[in-house]
């Protein structure tokens, strides 16, 4: 079954506009402080959006303004979420982490082959906590991912994914994050993000 083809709709980045492939997308929004962005099935669907603001279509997407929520328990703005990207289960793996509160793009790794999104998850963790270290802060964290959590927790990895010469690179990864996470101890709070009550993470790629 061919692929369905996805528009990609870029609300702020360095040409806002609508682009037929990710990688026209991506041109756009790598390194772009508060990028905006969304990809969408059909082309009117992305016409419509484009023609309204990034908030009004993310919000009936799943993502909610969080300075706008009415819960009762509220999410630390004052934090990093992280979240990760993968097409196909092994496939092309991305992960990143933003600023909650503004969703400014702190880092972003990627592609790796032939990889899974627990993997990326689990990086994006460790990454935000050398991230926090190296500029002596100490902001929670937010994932959505219960299983890279407790990989972090018991400084191991348990996937399945077997080593092949298609994965060297993730593996490196993975091998490089778990000896940072045993010769660094962990006082960082790593929170869950609680998709339910305030909609998706804020580092989610917006391409579901």
């Amino acid at each position: 079954m061919a692929k369905k083809k996805k528009y990609y709709v870029v609300w702020r980045g360095i040409k806002p506009g609508i682009y037929n492939s990710w990688e026209d997308c991506r041109k756009q929004v790598d390194g772009y402080e508060g990028a905006q962005y969304k990809s969408f099935t059909d082309k009117e669907e992305a016409e419509r959006a484009f023609s309204k603001s990034y908030w009004e279509i993310t919000q009936l997407k799943g993502k909610k303004n969080l300075h706008e929520l009415t819960t009762k328990e509220k999410p630390i703005l004052n934090s990093i979420s992280v979240d990760a990207a993968c097409s196909g289960n092994p496939g092309k793996l991305e992960f990143r982490g933003v600023f909650t509160d503004t969703e400014t793009e702190l880092f972003t790794r990627g592609p790796y082959e032939m990889a899974t999104v627990n993997i990326g998850e689990f990086l994006a963790i460790i990454l935000a906590l050398a991230w926090l270290k190296k500029h002596k802060l100490n902001y929670p964290i937010y994932s959505d991912s219960k299983t890279a959590m407790s990989w972090v927790k018991n400084k191991k990895v348990n996937t399945k994914l077997e080593r092949t010469s298609k994965n060297t690179e993730v593996f490196k990864a993975l091998d490089n994050a778990v000896s940072w996470l045993k010769a660094n101890p962990v006082e960082t709070e790593i929170l869950k993000w609680k998709t339910d009550l305030w909609g998706e993470i804020p580092a989610d790629y917006g391409r579901k």
